[in-house]
């Protein structure tokens, strides 16, 4: 269990394709996302299960050639194809996998303890694989609370927009009115229990205002990062969710002014550019200097390996 913590995680983009079109998954490493994911679920029609499986099994190492993590989406339980999806997927070079339609505590266990299983029959790394759940109806808003809490492996927690507004019988838009409980619930829970809250696909891929202000209404709930369903959305996401520069350079000034003027000479607050900065301020500049320590040796990974 993690108490608001932070597991290092940087996911701006969670770029999603196709797990049986090897077309899409040969040009992928070369987008710049910071996590690849190969879907087996919603993208694959029922025919195509089985060559999915087998596209993960040949390619899953090649995604992470250029620095993105490399992550698979299984099939929800209720499926029944997703201890098949399992068994095909936990191999060496597979970073994490999702799970759609998580409506609790007991769905993460489960898969924590098959993974577990598989790792230690496959002589694997136990807990080298990485968990995230897709929170997507209802029930799993509800119980999101809990099941950040239930495995040590996970490291991020997704919202579902469009099965969640299906669930709750309204409509999806653009702008997310309808969403904005389930979002807020989210990134609270994600929060902490020190995971990354991850915000939905956008669908309008064309409309980059659109999804520029929906991004950033997402990361003021606390999201920091999003699945991506078109490299155009890559940029864009990456710059939102990045400390900004600015920021940055205030949190700078705020933690050598309280160290130096403050911690150093027995005083709880110090005077910054006209404004009082005390312990919960300079705690605030330190975590944005984690974050874009965090986010820099991530960019600096995959510049390092293009």
């Amino acid at each position: 269990m993690n108490l608001g913590g932070s597991k290092m995680a940087v996911r701006r983009t969670d770029l999603y394709l196709p797990a049986n079109s090897e077309k899409f998954i040969l040009k992928a490493p070369t987008l710049g996302a910071d996590v690849i994911t190969l879907d087996m679920e919603d993208a694959v029609p029922p025919a195509e299960k089985e060559t999915a499986r087998k596209m993960v099994r040949q390619h899953i190492k090649a995604m992470s050639v250029h620095g993105s993590e490399a992550w698979v989406r299984i099939n929800a339980w209720d499926t029944g194809l997703t201890m098949d999806d399992l068994n095909a997927v936990v191999i060496d070079g597979l970073d994490g996998i999702t799970l759609p339609k998580c409506s609790g505590a007991d769905d993460v266990k489960r898969l924590d303890f098959i993974v577990t299983d598989l790792e230690e029959k496959r002589g694997l790394p136990v807990g080298k694989i990485k968990l995230a759940i897709l929170i997507e109806t209802a029930i799993g808003v509800m119980n999101v609370d809990e099941a950040v809490f239930a495995s040590d492996r996970l490291v991020a927690v997704i919202f579902g927009a469009v099965d969640y507004t299906r669930d709750m019988r309204v409509t999806r838009t653009d702008t997310a009115e309808e969403q904005i409980y389930a979002r807020a619930k989210i990134g609270v829970a994600a929060r902490a229990a020190g995971l990354v809250a991850e915000d939905a696909p956008f669908p309008s891929y064309k409309d980059d205002a659109a999804f520029e202000y929906n991004t950033k209404t997402g990361a003021q709930l606390g999201f920091e990062g999003r699945q991506i369903i078109h490299p155009s959305q890559i940029p864009i996401a990456e710059r939102v969710y990045s400390p900004d520069p600015e920021r940055v350079a205030w949190a700078r000034k705020v933690t050598k002014a309280f160290e130096e003027e403050g911690i150093a000479k027995g005083s709880a607050s110090v005077p910054v550019d006209g404004q009082m900065v005390d312990t919960p301020v300079y705690i605030n500049a330190k975590n944005v200097l984690e974050r874009a320590e965090e986010v820099m040796k991530k960019d600096a990974l995959k510049a390092s390996l293009k």
